[in-house]
């Protein structure tokens, strides 16, 4: 059964460039993490929160707790890819997103990833800010 994402998901546009790449010319496994990465930047950006802005400005980063992944076919190099993202589950502090790699409509790679919201100058959870939790509410 092919995955249809929700209508309110978010993606990016990857290429992928020789530094991708392992010995073998495939996407060497972790960059897919770097990926996911990029696309919930991204997303934060696109919804106006920065996460230099988050830390100076609220004192509060997000911090990966947890990754998963399954990787199904390889990327390859010159490759243009979609990385999306969705919430699957959102906590006070913490959010899952599902996330995922496409080649057109062909599925390579998906995961989730946890990240958890933290006070920078505790280092210890903090709660998401409203504004921000509104807009991942969003996402689900």
């Amino acid at each position: 059964m092919k995955y249809e994402p929700k209508p309110n998901a978010f993606s990016i546009p990857v290429r992928i460039y020789y530094e991708d790449t392992d010995a073998g010319g495939v996407v060497y496994y972790a960059n897919y993490l770097k990926f996911f990465e990029r696309c919930r930047t991204e997303w934060m950006r696109q919804v106006g929160h920065d996460q230099s802005q988050l830390a100076t400005d609220a004192g509060i980063a997000f911090m990966a707790r947890k990754a998963s992944c399954e990787y199904l076919k390889p990327a390859r190099l010159d490759d243009q890819l979609t990385v999306g993202l969705e919430v699957e589950k959102l906590t006070r502090v913490r959010v899952v997103f599902r996330q995922h790699v496409r080649r057109g409509d062909e599925e390579l790679v998906t995961g989730t990833v946890e990240i958890a919201c933290v006070d920078i100058g505790k280092m210890a959870p903090a709660p998401i800010p409203e504004f921000l939790h509104r807009k991942l509410e969003a996402l689900k």
